[in-house]
C-alpha cells in the first residue's frame, strides 16, 4: 500500500503517544469534517502504540455497527498493517483479530459495535489496555461509558473519532468542552489535513452539501440546527416536468390517521426522479377521517393506469400496510424510515438535481418552505409540523434511490461532465 506523506495532523494523531509534548495526555480526540483523513492515521497509531506499549493485552476498537467499523476501520487497517509487516489473524466469527510484530508486542483486538443502549452489556466485564472509538457521536453514552470503564491497566489510553452532530451532544458537552480536565489532546480536523484529497474532489464535497450539513461535514463545526431543513431547494431548479415519458413509476406513502397522509407518484426520466402527482389528505382541515379502504381507493387512483408496481410506506403503518397487501395490486416495501440520515440523502439528491417536483404537488411544495428544524430540541430534530409530504419523499429517497446505487442516484450530475470526463468548473 502506497501512501502519500502526512500532514501535520495526521503525524500528531500517529504519534502523539511517543512524543514530548503530548506522550502525558491520557486520550486522544480528532474531530472534524468528512474525508479528512482522521480515521486510518487515528487507527495505525492505536496499533502502533499498543505494540509499543504492550504485550499479550488486550484492546477494543469500535464503530456504530459491526458491519460498518469493518467496513470503514478494520478492513483498511489490517491491509496497512499487513503492508508495514505486521501478523494479523482475523477471526472473523468471534469479532477479534492477533496482531503481532517481530521484536514488539503480540495483542488481541476486539471488535465491537456500539449501535444501541443494550449493546453495552457486550463489553462489560472486559478488561482492557485501550479502546479506540470510531464515530463515537453516534453511539449511545451507556455503550461508550461502559467502553472507557473497561480500561483499568495501567498505561492504558483512550481514542475518539468523531464528525461534529448538535452542539448540545453529550460527547461534544463532556468531553471535547472538557477536554483539559479529560487530559485529551484534541485534535480538529479539516478537508485540508489530508492530502490524498484532491482539489477537484474537495471541490466536489463542498458542492454537495449546504446550511448545517455543509458546516458539519466540510468545515467540521459542531452546528444548531435552524431554519429551513431544505434550504438549497429552489423553484428555478427543482420544479419541473419530466421531458419525456417515464420508464419507471412507484409511490411513496406517509400515512396518518389524525395527521395528513400524504402519497407521491414518482416517475424515472433520463436518470432523474419527478414527483408526477400526489394525494394530501389532513382529516383535522376537513373535519372527517378516512378509513384505510378510502386510502386505497385514493392510491389506485393516484397510480392510475400507470405501471405502478411499488409503494413505499412507513413501516409503522401496519393496519394500512395490511390493506394494500390484502388487495394484493401493488408490492409493498418498508421504507427505512430513519430521520436524520433521510434528511442528508433527500439533501443530497437536491443538490444533485436527482429528484424534481411537478408544479401540480402543491402540498409538498407548500411544506417544502415550512418545513423547519426545532431549535429548541435538545438534539437534532426537524419540527414535527408540515412534515408529512417530506417524510414520503424521505421514505423514497432512502428507500428506493439507496437501493439503486450511485449510478442513478448521481445521474443527473454526470451530465455536467465534459466529454473528457473532468467536471466542468
Amino acid at each position: 500500500m502506497k501512501f502519500k506523506p502526512f500532514s501535520r495532523k495526521q503525524r500528531t494523531a500517529l504519534q502523539w503517544w511517543m512524543q514530548p509534548d503530548t506522550r502525558e495526555y491520557d486520550a486522544i480526540i480528532c474531530d472534524g469534517a468528512v474525508r479528512s483523513g482522521k480515521t486510518l492515521c487515528m487507527s495505525l497509531g492505536f496499533v502502533l502504540w499498543a505494540a509499543a506499549a504492550f504485550d499479550g493485552a488486550a484492546f477494543a476498537i469500535c464503530g456504530k455497527t459491526i458491519t460498518s467499523l469493518r467496513r470503514n476501520v478494520v478492513t483498511p487497517l489490517l491491509q496497512t498493517l499487513r503492508s508495514l509487516g505486521f501478523l494479523c489473524e482475523e477471526k472473523v466469527s468471534r469479532n477479534y483479530a492477533d496482531i503481532s510484530l517481530e521484536g514488539a508486542g503480540s495483542n488481541r483486538f476486539y471488535f465491537f459495535g456500539g449501535k444501541d443502549e443494550g449493546s453495552a452489556a457486550l463489553i462489560q466485564g472486559m478488561t482492557l489496555s485501550g479502546v479506540m472509538l470510531d464515530e463515537v457521536a453516534l453511539m449511545p453514552r451507556s455503550f461508550v461509558e461502559q467502553a472507557l470503564a473497561r480500561c483499568s491497566v495501567a498505561g492504558s489510553r483512550l481514542w475518539f473519532n468523531c464528525n461534529p452532530e448538535h452542539p448540545a451532544h453529550w460527547f461534544y458537552r463532556e468531553w471535547i468542552c472538557k477536554r483539559q480536565e479529560k487530559n485529551a489532546l484534541y485534535l480538529h480536523f479539516t478537508m485540508a489535513d489530508n492530502p490524498s484529497l484532491t482539489d477537484p474532489v474537495r471541490r466536489r464535497y463542498e458542492r454537495l452539501y449546504s446550511g448545517v450539513f455543509y458546516e458539519r461535514f466540510v468545515l467540521g463545526k459542531w452546528t444548531r440546527t435552524g431554519g429551513l431543513v431544505y434550504p438549497m431547494f429552489r423553484k428555478e431548479q427543482h420544479v419541473a416536468e419530466p421531458p419525456a415519458a417515464c420508464s419507471e413509476y412507484c409511490i411513496s406513502c406517509d400515512y396518518g390517521t389524525v395527521n395528513p397522509s400524504s402519497f407521491g407518484l414518482w416517475g424515472r426520466c433520463d436518470g432523474v426522479w419527478y414527483r408526477l402527482d400526489e394525494y394530501y389528505y389532513d382529516a383535522r382541515r376537513e373535519g372527517l377521517s378516512r378509513t384505510d379502504e378510502e386510502h386505497y381507493r385514493e392510491l389506485c387512483a393516484l397510480a392510475g393506469d400507470l405501471p405502478v408496481h411499488t409503494v413505499i410506506i412507513d413501516p409503522s403503518a401496519a393496519s394500512m400496510i395490511a390493506c394494500i397487501e390484502r388487495h394484493g395490486r401493488f408490492r409493498v416495501i418498508r421504507a427505512d424510515n430513519r430521520v436524520l440520515p433521510g434528511i442528508q440523502r433527500t439533501a443530497e439528491a437536491l443538490r444533485e438535481g436527482a429528484i424534481c417536483i411537478s408544479p401540480r404537488c402543491e402540498d409538498i411544495l407548500r411544506e417544502f418552505t415550512m418545513y423547519c428544524w426545532d431549535e429548541g430540541a435538545c438534539s437534532d430534530a426537524p419540527k414535527k409540523e408540515h412534515d408529512h409530504a417530506m417524510d414520503d419523499m424521505r421514505y423514497f429517497v432512502m428507500t428506493k434511490l439507496q437501493r439503486e446505487g450511485t449510478e442513478s442516484f448521481f445521474a443527473a450530475s454526470t451530465k455536467r461532465f465534459s466529454a473528457g470526463g473532468r467536471r466542468k468548473e
